[in-house]
Order: structure tokens, then C-alpha cells, then sequence
């Protein structure tokens, strides 16, 4: 055999390799999944992320045809489950559901992260717009904003606020109406929008922008609703007014909850997840509970998702430089 005719041999030989693996891959993309798929929240149990993901993971894993589970791994943000997930496998058993602030905040606020939202992950399905409500107790706290306002102003760095922590949507929102009301509050930081809750209706901290899971205590009395932080209304309670509209214009901290999966998942997988997803988020069952947390739902398709991610991310960068905020 002459050298020339060795050359093409061993060429066919790596062409040949390269298709089989090609072949072997879709075949693996096309089989997906045959088995379980693992949901990573990265925020503890009770909170917006995990609602949302429960309400989702149920039906996909009907139309899966494989267990879907909801494991919690909260801390630093949210950064501890986005890592979890951006250094799984990329085969589309491990996916991340996360507040926006993950991808969009937690970048300017955590100097040294130990991954890169943009890079490590890949976005997969919106699910929902959470809006967030400005909630005190009636019992300590005036009844309406300008009132409210107006005791801050009296009372500067001594009132203070619960936040599922530092850069989390609902600080960033208490940040931003500080910023724009004038007023100065000292924040308590927890774990999770859950705990924060907990203290707030025990009286251990004055106020708190909601991320939608104290609606019921709203409606029973146990807490006030002063406003919306959000430039629309919520139909739940139709009275209340945005902040927008009790002054502070162009006052507007919703941000957009997902599913996002380790960079270089396939795309077959990607899609096929995008599509099931936003057919349940089209179905009265999932709209009826998220509006029930005051949240819209919103498909997207990937790159629209990327998109609200960059938007959100000039718009909260911009608070985030003029507040000074850093990660806990």
C-alpha cells in the first residue's frame, strides 16, 4: 500500500469515527430521557422559585414518561445551585430553576464567582414574571405609601426589612425604593423569601417586598399591602396601587423566572423541554396558581429568555453601581 493510499485510509477511518459518534449522539438526544430528570431550585423550600418549579415538574414528568425531582440547594444567592447545575453533565438530566437574578444580578454583586451564569449555562424555558408587593404589618406600620413614606423619613435607619438576600429581586426592589423615596432602612438578609416571611408576621421585622408567597395573609388581614412594585396592577387586588402610581415613577422590579440546563446540552433536548414547558405554562391549571402568587406566566422561546436576561441585567446593574451592593 503506498503512503498516498494510507493517508486516505486513515482519513476514511476518522470520517467513519466522527459519523458514528455523530449518530450515537442523536440517537442519545432522540432517546432522552430514560431516566430520571433532577430539577435543582437554588433557593430553600416555600419560596417563589420553589413554587413555580413544583407546578411545573409535575406535568413534565407525565409527559416525560420519567420522574422529574425537585432537589433544593440554596445559599450565596442562588449561587450555590446555579454552580450544582452549570458543572453537571450536559445530557439534560440536571436542570436549574432560578430566580433571573441568578444569571443578571448575582454577576455584579459577587466579584469572584466561582462559574459564570452567562457562559456555564444555557437557558431553556421562562416560566413566569414575579412581581413583588410592598407588605407590612398593620399593627406596626402606616396603611398607605405616602404614610409609610413619611414614618421612614422620621425614622432613618431605624425600620427595617426582610429580603431572601443580598441581590435577591425582593433587595434589589427594597433598594430601589429607597433610592427613589428618599428614605434609609436597615436590611436583614435570610436565607429565602420563606424565613423572611416567617419574621415578618411575627413582628420581628417591619416590612418586606413579597415576592408573591404572602398573598394569603394578605387576604386574611395578618399583613398590609401598600403597593406594587410592578408597572401594572395585579388583578388579585385591583385596589392597590403600583408604586408608579404613588409617585416613585417608572418603579418596575419584575424579573422573570426559569429553567436553564449546563452548557452544551443538546439542542434537541433544549427545545423538546422549551416546548413541553410552555405548553403547561399555557394550561389554566399553572396560570391559576401563579396568578394566586400575583405573577404572570410568560413562555418564551430560549433566545427570547436571553434576551429579558440582558435587559434585566443594564436595568438592575445600574441600582446595583449606585447602591454599592455586594454579595452576602
Amino acid at each position: 500500500m503506498n503512503r498516498q493510499a494510507g493517508k486516505w485510509m486513515g482519513a476514511a477511518r476518522l470520517g467513519a469515527a466522527a459519523v458514528g459518534c455523530a449518530m450515537a449522539f442523536g440517537a442519545s438526544a432522540q432517546a432522552w430521557p430514560s431516566k430520571p430528570v433532577k430539577v435543582v431550585v437554588n433557593f430553600p423550600p416555600g419560596g417563589a422559585a420553589d413554587q413555580i418549579a413544583r407546578a411545573i415538574t409535575g406535568p413534565l414528568q407525565e409527559v416525560l414518561g420519567q420522574p422529574v425531582v425537585v432537589e433544593n440547594k440554596g445559599g450565596a444567592g442562588g449561587n450555590i445551585g446555579g454552580e450544582a447545575v452549570a458543572r453537571a453533565a450536559p445530557d439534560g438530566y440536571t436542570l436549574l430553576m432560578s430566580s433571573g437574578g441568578m444569571v443578571s444580578v448575582n454577576p455584579y454583586i459577587y466579584p469572584k464567582m466561582s462559574f459564570d451564569p452567562a457562559k456555564d449555562l444555557t437557558p431553556v424555558a421562562a416560566a413566569a414574571k414575579v412581581k413583588v408587593f410592598l407588605v407590612v404589618k398593620p399593627d406596626k406600620m402606616p396603611g398607605d405609601v405616602k404614610a409609610f413614606i413619611a414614618r421612614l423619613k422620621a425614622d432613618p435607619g431605624k425600620i427595617t426589612y426582610g429580603t431572601p438576600g443580598n441581590g435577591s429581586s425582593p433587595h434589589l426592589a427594597a433598594e430601589m425604593f429607597q433610592a427613589q423615596a428618599g428614605v434609609s432602612a436597615v436590611h436583614v438578609p435570610y436565607r429565602g423569601a420563606a424565613p423572611a416571611l416567617v419574621d415578618l408576621l411575627a413582628g420581628q421585622i417591619d416590612f418586606a417586598f413579597d415576592p408573591g408567597i404572602a398573598m394569603q395573609h394578605v387576604q386574611s388581614g395578618k399583613l398590609n399591602m401598600l403597593a406594587v412594585g410592578s408597572m401594572t396592577r395585579s388583578p388579585l387586588f385591583p385596589n392597590v396601587p403600583t408604586l408608579d402610581e404613588a409617585g416613585l415613577k417608572g418603579f418596575d422590579a419584575d424579573t422573570v423566572f426559569g429553567f436553564y440546563a449546563p452548557t452544551g446540552t443538546p439542542k434537541e433536548i433544549v427545545t423538546r423541554l422549551n416546548t413541553e414547558i410552555n405548553k403547561i405554562i399555557g394550561t389554566p391549571a399553572f396560570r391559576e396558581r401563579i396568578v394566586a402568587m400575583g405573577g404572570d406566566p410568560s413562555p418564551m422561546t430560549p433566545e427570547q429568555f436571553h434576551e429579558r436576561a440582558e435587559y434585566d441585567a443594564k436595568r438592575f446593574g445600574a441600582i446595583i453601581r449606585a447602591r454599592n451592593i455586594v454579595g452576602d
